[in-house]
């Protein structure tokens, strides 16, 4: 998986660095998962991956290349400020299962 940044764009008011990367997965590859997406970007960024919000991916028809848009913020709270809910949620990897009580 190979990440390539299209654009990158500083907003002081929203403390945040707005981004457009577009990716080869290869020709037999599937789109790749978003929070191995959201660390590649971080690292290109330069930046934690706690702070990188990936809001839209998709893969372009018949080609192994998916664009997408993200958010880069200075802290978490900044973000937690700005992003909605679901956006956040959509970027954490997922819950573990809780064990039930056994009776």
């Amino acid at each position: 998986m190979e990440v390539k940044i299209i654009s990158k764009k500083e907003n002081p008011l929203l403390k945040r660095k707005e981004v457009q990367f577009q990716i080869e997965h290869g020709p037999k590859g599937k789109t790749p998962a978003r929070l191995d997406v959201k660390s590649s970007l971080a690292v290109a960024l330069q930046v934690n991956a706690k702070l990188v919000f990936i809001k839209r991916m998709k893969t372009l028809t018949g080609t192994s290349t998916a664009v997408g848009d993200a958010n880069a913020y200075e802290t978490v709270e900044q973000a937690k400020r700005i992003e909605p809910d679901y956006i956040i949620k959509r970027n954490s990897p997922p819950e573990q299962p809780k064990e039930e009580a056994k009776q």
